[in-house]
């Protein structure tokens, strides 16, 4: 009667959470069962059996990704992948982030460090199908709220596990359990005191290549031979105790980790950014204006050559870019590896109050602090405004040539110019970043009803924030004024110092090159540029009634176990809002945001087993899953399922398959952008407007549309308006209306089935092969005006033109961005697209091999075969698959085929072991080179014959860990032992979207990565 009664009204459980997934089994549980896929129970038990320090599991809590059924003996009938903590010790990982970019199924990211990411979050963006579309869990609870919680809120080392669960799960967890979960399993039952640390650093050798012999053409520097940076640090206290006879736990852990930065200019491979030329495939360095010693254009931008001081101190000017010293390369001092400073807490409480309740706590906490570094520079008036730097004519500083140059004639007076000046002897210019947030969950579960039924109740709170702080920028009336020099008892002097303007003005001599007047940059620079700030927060209650229908007698015939139920109903609002400070308001203008969403969800699980341990049939089961969904800023309610199943014919082999409707649904932040609508004068000119010739003085020479009058036909245009100037809109910029779409959720189809193998023949050995197939319709993204604009020009398809409202009679594109016009105005905002896909196979296997008095070696082998990755824009689009391409309309994308191999050999007394890691990469084409039948947009004229791709890539990985006293343990890694660089891919960033480093996030970016780690135990 209670649960009819949750799932029937569901507005009860407001203030109640459970533990999904936390499952009430007998401690003396078989290892598989406390994983679920034959494969990942066999690599953990193989790693506790091997490790003598591995924490005995608790009794009562066996956590099962992909199921809120808590029986002993759970079979997974989707693949789940296990990286173990055994794994991650190996690895030397600072950083969570690091450990997943390492598994196949995983699209590599690295905004913790990458100097070009904005916040320094790490997320997790499972088959290429975006972060949102992956749900991450802790101990089977979420995270916080969807796309904007920070995994990093996770040490490494209190991770027993991470569970990869391909496919969808949205009947189980709810939304957004799309492309997979992942599920981190903590470490909560301490018994004493451990201190745990690693130290890395790369040791890297930057060999020439074709960057730096760009880089020597543009006369910029490189780095050349060995390099020993990129420090890391990761140290972590926990504690804890057992009290009561083990009824009470008591742990708690303090963590904190550090990075130092490496720069773009410290790897040989970045030492400029490179664009190819296509005709010849020569490397071209971007180069910048913003020189060191100082870039000048008489008159102002566009009126005169663009010059720079001689580098020699002449006191002559030459063109920019003539030879060396005359151009800078602007992203040298960009962070490659971001400086962070972060610190962790935590703590974990169970108490048993009976054989049937127990209370349970978990409570973590961090800050973030890391920042991005860019060149300290005096800006182009073009950032303040139209209005030129001025200097006077007898400026004591100018040379006579470089007075006759900027004043011609004249001796006195005010001059215009412009200045750009960079200042390489000051600190780099820095924006700070602080992440900090909050998780703490709890709650009581236990057993009733002579243990045939038992029950979670517990509530979830996640809080992030995070700031961006601006540094200080040169305020434009101080460059003005230090630009204004006159000679004072044969010292030069800020005029506004004899005016009295302003008596603290230092004179800038920006005539003369690398000046690094460390008093000129204080004055020129004003107080921090103001914050902006935003923070997400998430109140989850769940309530789950897990039952055993068995003890009814409700059971097959042929089965052992009886029918399993699980029943649940979670309540779940989340807040978003993002602000400023007064500072930031005044020089940025906007406003504050604040959006909120509530969710009620009610969903039931059941598990039926039909044969059991008969000689035809091992096993035999079906499992089912239902929930229905109610978002309060969406119409009605959305339903998903599952229907799941697992057969053995024998005990050697077994077959299982899985049917999921998983859904996503917006999250906080669209639903409001789709919903809100505001107009603003922000959109490109009509393309079927004439517009007037720039180089006639007449006005009635005009230039042609850019559009052709078919095109113009297919954005509503009546023939008679074509190329008319009536079409042009004020200013040149048409009005926009932003939102105003009517979202709903994607809903994604996906499969999975495969073979487990067992063979008894090859005792010791677990293999697995699984198909994934998640198609994905409605997906939800944020279309551009160009993105409805020019699809419209080049397909017609009313899908896009719905982007194009011309006013009725007139054809403008410009209605007043005032009130709520029908017409006259172009679409903007997050809306339902097409579909999405990602197919694949998955390859597992798990080895165990007693060598006798030798020790014992273990194998483990993850492999990802991916076919299909790509979207769909529309329904008479081409579909696109970009499974081993990347750039040219598909991104990073996946490549076709990846895998880690591993193999440890661990001594009888398991007191040392030895671990070497196989991680490989097959090859990737350029997307612009992918034949038609790919869907791939291709124009004949970006086909590359010079870097049109990526060769197929291997990493050897080697580790070591061994007992230098009873308590305490010593690790050794080297990871990219033979310290090979990524790959090459000019136009990275400018063209291909990529990175600004000339590569991909899947590689390891800055070369050999040596680490040394210690525990000790007390």
């Amino acid at each position: 009667m209670l649960i009819k009664g949750l799932l029937a009204s569901g507005c009860c459980l407001a203030a109640l959470v459970a533990m999904p997934g936390v499952a009430m089994a007998q401690a003396s549980a078989a290892p598989d069962t406390q994983i679920g896929d034959p494969v990942a129970s066999a690599k953990l038990a193989a790693d506790v059996a091997t490790d003598k320090n591995a924490d005995k599991p608790v009794a009562n809590e066996v956590i099962v990704t992909g199921t809120r059924i808590t029986r002993p003996n759970n079979r997974s009938a989707a693949p789940i992948t296990t990286t173990t903590s055994a794994e991650i010790a190996a690895q030397g990982a600072t950083t969570i982030e690091e450990v997943l970019n390492r598994l196949p199924q995983v699209q590599a990211n690295a905004e913790q460090n990458y100097g070009d990411t904005d916040t320094g979050k790490q997320r997790i963006k499972l088959r290429s199908l975006g972060f949102e579309r992956t749900l991450t869990l802790v101990d089977g609870l979420r995270l916080g709220i969807q796309n904007g919680m920070d995994v990093s809120l996770i040490p490494n080392e209190l991770v027993e596990r991470i569970d990869v669960l391909s496919g969808g799960a949205s009947s189980v967890y709810g939304s957004d359990a799309v492309a997979g979960v992942v599920n981190f399993v903590l470490k909560k039952n301490f018994d004493g005191i451990t201190l745990s640390g690693n130290y890395s650093f790369y040791n890297h050798h930057n060999d020439p290549n074709a960057v730096t012999a760009a880089a020597d053409r543009a006369f910029f520097p490189s780095a050349r031979g060995w390099a020993n940076d990129g420090g890391r640090a990761n140290v972590t206290l926990s504690a804890g105790k057992t009290f009561l006879d083990g009824a009470l736990s008591i742990s708690g852990y303090a963590n904190y980790r550090h990075s130092d930065q490496v720069s773009l200019g410290d790897r040989s491979l970045s030492a400029c950014e490179v664009s190819q030329t296509l005709a010849t495939g020569a490397l071209n360095c971007t180069r910048s204006t913003y020189t060191q010693v100082g870039t000048i254009i008489p008159g102002g931008i566009g009126r005169g050559r663009t010059l720079v001081n001689n580098p020699d101190g002449s006191g002559t000017f030459l063109p920019w870019n003539s030879g060396r010293g005359t151009a800078t390369n602007p992203f040298d001092e960009l962070a490659f590896q971001r400086e962070f400073n972060r610190i962790n807490t935590g703590a974990f409480v169970n108490a048993r109050l009976s054989d049937q309740i127990e209370l349970y706590s978990t409570a973590m906490f961090y800050r973030d602090r890391s920042v991005n570094t860019v060149p300290n520079r005096v800006f182009s008036y073009s950032a303040y405004g139209s209005d030129p730097y001025q200097v006077n004519c007898d400026n004591p500083f100018l040379s006579a040539s470089q007075r006759t140059t900027l004043c011609g004639s004249a001796t006195a007076g005010l001059v215009p110019l412009e200045l750009r000046y960079r200042f390489d002897g000051a600190p780099l210019v820095k924006t700070g970043f602080e992440n900090r947030g909050a998780r703490v969950a709890g709650g009581l579960r236990g057993r009733v009803l002579d243990d045939a039924w038992s029950y979670d109740i517990a509530g979830v709170y996640s809080l992030t924030r995070f700031k961006r702080t601006y540094p200080a920028q040169p305020a434009f009336d101080r460059v003005n004024r230090s630009l204004n020099v006159v000679n004072v008892n044969g010292k030069p002097t800020c005029a506004s110092v004899v005016s009295g303007v302003d008596r603290a003005c230092v004179p800038f001599n920006a005539f003369l090159p690398y000046n690094n007047d460390r008093a000129l940059n204080d004055y020129l620079f004003t107080s921090v540029d103001g914050s902006e700030n935003s923070s997400g927060q998430m109140w989850q209650a769940l309530a789950v009634l897990n039952g055993d229908l068995g003890k009814y007698g409700l059971t097959s015939p042929l089965a052992e176990q009886g029918v399993a139920v699980a029943i649940a109903s979670e309540f779940r609002t989340e807040l978003f809002k993002s602000g400023a400070d007064k500072q930031f308001r005044e020089t940025n203008g906007g406003s504050d945001q604040r959006f909120t969403q509530n969710v009620l969800e009610s969903n039931i699980e059941v598990q039926v087993p039909l044969i059991e341990n008969k000689p035809y049939t091992d096993q035999l089961q079906v499992n089912a899953g239902y929930r229905v969904s109610k978002y309060n800023r969406l119409n009605g309610t959305f339903d998903t399922w599952k229907v799941e199943g697992v057969w053995g014919p024998i005990a050697d082999i077994g077959f299982r398959a899985s049917f999921n409707k998983a859904q996503r649904a917006p999250t906080v932040i669209e639903a409001d952008q789709a919903s809100s609508i505001y107009y603003t004068r922000s959109g490109p000119n009509d393309p079927c407007a004439s517009t007037p010739d720039p180089n006639s003085s007449d006005p009635n020479v005009r230039l042609a549309p850019k559009a052709t009058l078919e095109q113009c036909r297919r954005t509503g245009l009546p023939d008679n308006l074509y190329g008319s100037a009536t079409l042009n809109c004020l200013d040149n910029s048409c009005t926009v209306r932003n939102g105003g779409f009517n979202l709903r959720p994607e809903t994604a189809y996906t499969k999975t089935f495969g073979v487990i193998f067992r063979p008894r023949v090859l005792k010791g050995l677990t293999a697995s092969v699984d198909r994934f197939i998640i198609n994905l319709n409605d997906s939800i993204d944020f279309f551009q005006v160009a993105d409805f604009l020019n699809n419209c020009l080049t397909t017609g398809l009313q899908y896009y033109c719905r982007g194009v409202v011309r006013t009725p009679g007139t054809g403008r594109l410009d209605s007043a961005a005032t009130g709520n016009p029908t017409s006259g105005w172009y679409a903007r905002g997050t809306t339902n697209t097409y579909k999405s896909q990602a197919h694949g196979w998955d390859f597992q296997a798990q080895y165990t091999l007693g060598l006798g008095a030798v020790g014992t070696l273990d194998t483990s082998f993850n492999g990802s075969l991916t076919t299909r990755v790509g979207s769909q824009g529309s329904p008479d689009a081409t579909a696109r698959n970009c499974v081993g391409y990347y750039g040219g309309g598909c991104g990073e994308s996946m490549p076709r085929w990846a895998h880690g191999l591993r193999a440890t050999w661990t001594t009888l007394d398991k007191t040392s072991n030895v671990s070497v890691n196989w991680r490989h990469t097959s090859a990737m084409t350029i997307g612009y080179n992918a034949p038609a039948d790919t869907g791939i947009p291709r124009n004949a004229q970006e086909v590359r014959s010079f870097y049109t791709g990526v060769p197929a890539y291997d990493y050897i990985d080697l580790s070591t860990s061994f007992d230098v006293a009873k308590r305490f343990t010593l690790r050794l890694a080297v990871n990219n032992l033979f310290d090979r660089d990524p790959p090459l891919l000019p136009d990275s960033r400018s063209t291909l979207g990529l990175l600004r480093s000339n590569t991909l996030f899947r590689y390891d970016l800055l070369g050999r990565q040596i680490v040394v780690g210690a525990t000790a135990r007390f």
